[in-house]
């Protein structure tokens, strides 16, 4: 036997075998295809079962500061509005905004829609712009009518059949043509259609304007085409193509003319407040004018005197200025009650040159968007919410800075006053010192005049206003009108079919990946290798054929041209070189748990060394549940526990098989202390015996893993096998011959991996490398004829897939 110390125990180099992986992950490439095939057929199911959706092409308008020529000419002035940026994103507001929509859906045929009954889960397709029946409204109220879906199917050409639900169930009604029925509060009646199949089924649906906001909002998109830019794009998404076009070219129609009214709001509002003060004047004019007529005619006098015309004059232009400061104070007083009493959209009535800075313009215009933008998220947001708590706060500043722009000019008119009020005293003084008579005439005729003036002065400007506002333009265009697109937009099939492929791919590779990660056995040497130090003397492979439960056949010599009879001898002949010094071997069989093989691997290993001239005898140590008589086909009366027992002799216990040089010693009757049998003076005494009389003495023990019945033979023995049994061995089982050999202080242990079959799922994706500093180290060589099989020097059948379906009709 080798001394301990002259063999170094150490793992073997191990790389990775890239190709390895590749075949790996291609030894189940039909789970690779069913996953591909299974998220394929999912993906055109989902495609077959969703309903599609349609982009219409883009919509384009462009914002723009239009103006007339003709306010320049009178020069009118419209005010200064907020930046680019701002305005892009109130428009957007304005357009999305419930008013908007209202007015634009009312532009459409939206009163009634048809739709079709689909072959797919009973889904309706709505047939817009078509009408497949003609249904009048008798009598329809907007806000209380008929809002479930009605079913029409012809019966014939005088009647056709009607259903609703009630109740939550289906009713059916028989009404003829052009004859007025009432369905709920709506009446209605349907048209002869002509010819319709009679197993074709229409539904239509009475609607109001406000049942198609949420979905037109809901599909509606604005975006700038370039940042900073005043050109948007426009598009919405419906389950309709046609609609989704023609609601969008409405919502761009409609905010041209939306946007034209706001735009003259303000010259409106300056021709009622001109009109309110005309009114006043009017009557102030003809008043004066009567009032100097009769005085003139009751005193028999002609007009003032050159010498007072001065002064008269002089005292019209102060009063005609002071007449008309007024008017600006009460038009910002006004203003200023407008904002304070929360009004929206407030506007300067008109141009007070002078006195009005831009900012106070600015400040208005800031405040109408501030109000649209509020208006617009209290359809979103509760009022005590914190983006309408924000939005208050910026309207509270833009109304504190506006009224006090308003106090400032409101002050400058109230300097401007009382500095004219400064100039007339004089004048009013130079007037009472004329005579009565001219005093009075000069009173009457001043008063005339102003009023004279100011009306004059206020016609004017309505008619500027007037000319203005029948010259303002919208402050957009529309660049493209938006075409219906019949190619849908979701579900992206390209897309999903893409997704579905890689899913597939990924679920295949990854079951690949999961199965090996979870798998708790060993499958190959090289998983054995990278667990312990221990060498391997040979893989025995997995014999093809059926094998009776008790192993009757001697399988190394009943087909002994099989890959596995030659796996066999592969053992037998590493088996040589252990303890060759030896004229005879005591080999010691055993494994970590039943069920490995080692029973397996002892009858088979003694078959083949009999065969060369090696008197061989195998012994069943396993006294707790030995098979070895029923291996040979003997009774199970007479063994190893009789003997070991006293209770018979070492020949009384010998069998000889039908081979020859292969002798066996069956268990016997269970003994109820086994351990205490095999650590006994007469096991050692009847190793000794046998060792003289043959040249292996073969020792099939119990598993070392369960029970400790095997440790006094291991230590005996010249050469200790460990079996492993490929795909039934755990991790843990590699580690335990090492742990032995370590414990003991043995250095004849060797590994046999068992009914190895090639299954490169769970094969280790590392290679062992045999050269370099680990080369001179224990290595025994063996193969494992994976890809032999059609080599022509060995008999097995080919393995069938079980996709190879020519099997099904082989017998």
């Amino acid at each position: 036997m080798e001394e301990t110390d002259k063999i170094k125990h150490k793992l073997p180099s191990q790389e990775i075998d890239y190709f390895k992986i590749a075949k790996i992950l291609l030894s189940r490439w039909y789970w690779i295809v069913l996953s591909l095939a299974i998220c394929v057929i999912a993906a055109n199911v989902y495609l077959w079962y969703t309903p599609k959706t349609f982009a219409t092409t883009l919509g384009t308008m462009k914002f723009e500061e239009k103006k007339s020529e003709l306010p320049d000419l009178v020069g009118f002035s419209s005010g200064s509005g907020p930046g680019n940026a701002s305005r892009i994103q109130s428009e957007t507001i304005i357009l999305q905004s419930t008013p908007l929509l209202l007015s634009a859906i009312k532009q459409l045929d939206y009163r009634i829609s048809f739709y079709i009954v689909g072959r797919v889960l009973n889904r309706t397709n709505e047939l817009y712009p078509e009408k497949p029946i003609d249904v009048q409204l008798v009598k329809f109220d907007s806000l209380n009518f008929f809002h479930d879906y009605i079913t029409f199917k012809p019966l014939n050409k005088t009647n056709f059949i009607i259903s609703i639900k009630s109740s939550g169930k289906d009713v059916r009604y028989t009404y003829k043509y052009n004859t007025p029925f009432t369905i709920g509060p709506t009446s209605i009646s349907i048209q002869y259609p002509g010819e319709l199949p009679p197993t074709v089924a229409y539904i239509f649906k009475l609607n109001s304007a406000e049942d198609f906001v949420g979905r037109v909002r809901g599909g509606l998109h604005t975006n700038e085409t370039a940042k900073n830019s005043n050109i948007i794009s426009l598009q919405e998404v419906d389950s309709n193509p046609q609609f989704a076009a023609d609601v969008l070219n409405a919502i761009m129609k409609e905010y041209l003319a939306y946007d034209r009214n706001q735009r003259t709001q303000s010259a409106s509002q300056m021709i009622q407040f001109i009109d309110s003060q005309l009114d006043f004047l009017s009557n102030e004019v003809k008043g004066s004018q009567n009032s100097i007529a009769q005085y003139k005619e009751n005193k028999k006098m002609m007009d003032v005197t050159t010498a007072s015309g001065q002064a008269v004059a002089e005292a019209k232009n102060i009063d005609e200025q002071r007449a008309l400061a007024k008017i600006q104070l009460a038009a910002l007083n006004q203003l200023k009650q407008d904002i304070i009493k929360n009004k929206d959209n407030p506007n300067l009535n008109f141009n007070i040159e002078g006195l009005v800075d831009q900012e106070l313009t600015a400040f208005v215009a800031s405040l109408d968007n501030l109000l649209l933008e509020k208006n617009s998220l209290l359809k979103t947001y509760l009022n005590n919410s914190k983006p309408i708590d924000d939005i208050n706060q910026q309207i509270l500043l833009i109304k504190n800075n506006a009224i006090t722009s308003i106090n400032s000019s409101i002050g400058q008119i109230a300097i401007k006053l009382k500095f004219l009020d400064e100039q007339i005293a004089p004048v009013n003084q130079q007037i009472a010192e004329m005579p009565i008579a001219q005093r009075d005439l000069v009173s009457l005729q001043r008063d005339f005049e102003i009023n004279d003036k100011v009306y004059s002065f206020l016609s004017e400007k309505k008619l500027d206003a007037q000319i203005s506002s029948a010259g303002i333009l919208p402050g957009a265009s529309i660049i493209d009108f938006a075409q219906a697109n019949f190619s849908p937009v979701s579900p992206d099939e390209h897309g999903i079919h893409r997704t579905a492929v890689i899913f597939g791919f990924i679920i295949g590779l990854g079951l690949i990946i999961l199965i090996r990660v979870l798998n708790p056995y060993i499958y190959d040497k090289e998983t054995i290798e990278s667990l312990t130090a221990i060498p391997i003397i040979g893989v025995i492979r997995k014999f093809p054929g059926e094998i009776d439960e008790f192993s009757s056949q001697i399988l190394a010599i009943t087909k002994p041209k099989s890959i596995f009879a030659e796996s066999v001898r592969s053992v037998r002949t590493n088996l040589s070189f252990l303890a060759s010094e030896k004229k005879s071997k005591i080999i010691c069989i055993t494994s970590e748990v039943a069920g490995e093989g080692k029973s397996f691997v002892a009858v088979n290993l003694s078959s083949t060394l009999s065969l060369i001239d090696k008197k061989v005898i195998l012994i069943a140590a396993d006294l707790r549940r030995s098979k070895l008589n029923k291996t040979f086909h003997v009774p199970n009366d007479l063994g190893l526990s009789n003997y070991l027992a006293n209770q018979c002799s070492s020949n009384d216990i010998i069998s000889h098989s039908k081979q020859k040089n292969l002798d066996f010693i069956i268990s016997g009757p269970i003994p109820p202390n086994p351990s205490e049998l095999l650590h006994s003076n007469r096991m050692v005494e009847l190793i000794k015996e046998l060792n003289l009389k043959y040249d292996i003495v073969m020792i099939d023990t119990a598993p070392i893993g369960l029970v400790s019945d095997a440790i006094p033979l291991i230590r005996m023995s010249d050469v200790n096998l460990f079996v492993i049994r490929s795909g039934k061995s755990k991790f843990y089982a590699a580690t335990v011959p090492q742990r032995i050999a370590q414990e003991y202080h043995l250095d004849n242990t060797v590994i046999v991996l068992n009914a190895y079959a090639e299954d490169l799922l769970h094969s280790r994706y590392y290679t062992t490398k045999f050269t370099g500093e680990n080369y001179g180290a224990r290595y025994y060589y063996y193969s494992d004829y994976s890809g032999y099989e059609s080599s022509g020097y060995y008999i097995d059948e080919k393995e069938k897939k079980w996709w190879d379906i020519r099997r099904l009709f082989r017998r």
